[in-house]
């Protein structure tokens, strides 16, 4: 088994790391930077800068913000929101980071993936999926931040995604984000028997046992948190000893 990864997230409204529950409640928690600083020294494995509120007026002060965290940082660095062309994978790897996360405009063209693949290499390219479960059982992806139903079945557009050239894929549920009830294991189940590419699970996380059980349940490569980290609640660090106790593998 390869080892498991712990993530944690920041979202960046106006240059600010906010968070909130269920995609609503924005509060500001802090400084981007500083807080990449500080989950690098904390043994963080990556860590995602999302832009919630992206425009392509905010490209620029994302790109800056980018810059000054991959000189402070020695993990890899994955930036997302308002990622619309690929000029725009060319402007944040070029700042430094590592991957580039993309969501509403693969939705809407799904020849993004293939031509930022060809271009940088699909291990650059992540499709991150809000997803939402419909009344039916099944999930649809939604964009815009959360904000419009695509109607796009997720467990097939993350496939989809893979064949186009995504090299991850981000899987958040809509559900469970911010609750801290755990993640969304159906949801996490229905995507990595179909995706090929490491799963990032993302949303709901509030215990040390949901690190382990999603693990165990699934076949995510990756946890992703926030408020869970960001409110001091656990540390990096805590969760691994916590995941090797259960013998899960993960980066010392």
């Amino acid at each position: 088994m390869l080892d498991k990864r712990i993530i944690p997230c920041l979202d960046v409204r106006d240059g600010k790391v906010v968070k909130g529950v269920n995609f609503v409640g924005i509060k500001e928690v802090g400084d981007p930077v500083a807080c990449a600083e500080a989950y690098n020294a904390q043994g963080a494995d990556e860590i995602v800068f999302l832009d919630i509120t992206a425009t392509h007026e905010h490209r620029k002060t994302m790109a800056d913000m980018v810059s000054a965290a991959a000189k402070r940082i020695f993990v890899p660095l994955t930036v997302g929101g308002g990622i619309s062309a690929t000029e725009d994978f060319a402007l944040l790897l070029r700042a430094g980071a590592d991957k580039v996360s993309v969501n509403s405009a693969a939705l809407r063209n799904p020849a993004l993936i293939a031509d930022a693949a060809e271009k940088f290499g699909s291990q650059c390219v992540v499709v991150a999926i809000d997803a939402r479960k419909m009344p039916d059982g099944s999930w649809h992806a939604y964009e815009a931040g959360g904000r419009r139903d695509t109607g796009v079945d997720a467990v097939a557009w993350a496939k989809r995604a893979c064949e186009l050239g995504a090299g991850e894929i981000l899987l958040t549920s809509m559900d469970a984000d911010g609750t801290k009830a755990g993640f969304d294991l159906p949801l996490l189940k229905a995507v990595t028997a179909v995706a090929p590419v490491p799963v990032i699970a993302s949303g709901g996380c509030g215990t040390l046992r949901h690190f382990s059980e999603v693990f165990e349940e699934t076949g995510a490569d990756a946890a992703l948190a926030a408020s869970l980290f960001h409110y001091k609640e656990l540390t990096v660090g805590e969760v691994k000893a916590h995941l090797r106790e259960r013998g899960i593998p993960v980066r010392l």
